[in-house]
């Protein structure tokens, strides 16, 4: 089940994608997507070996938005997650 977040329409917030626990032993990224739904902005996606960062700005009060976030392994699995996040005003 995704995780769920509230969110302030102004607040720009980072959102990790670990997968170090997931990775077999010497398994790196090596290639991701990150999309977003229409109410909110992607602004980066930074990555390292184990884990991307979304950074996400934007949304309307009352509304419900997605980050998700697909991964291609250096063994060639791929995975995707995806988070939830709630627009409040806060």
């Amino acid at each position: 089940m995704p995780k769920t977040y509230i969110k302030d329409p102004d607040a720009v917030l980072d959102y990790e994608f670990d997968w170090s626990l997931w990775l077999s032993a010497g398994e790196t990224i090596t290639a991701k997507t990150v999309t977003v739904s229409d109410g909110i902005t992607l602004d980066s996606s930074p990555n390292d070996d184990t884990s991307v960062v979304a950074w996400v700005s934007g949304g309307t009060a009352g509304g419900n938005e997605t980050v998700a976030c697909r991964i291609t392994t250096s063994a060639l699995r791929t995975d995707e997650r995806t988070i939830n996040l709630t627009i409040r005003q806060r």
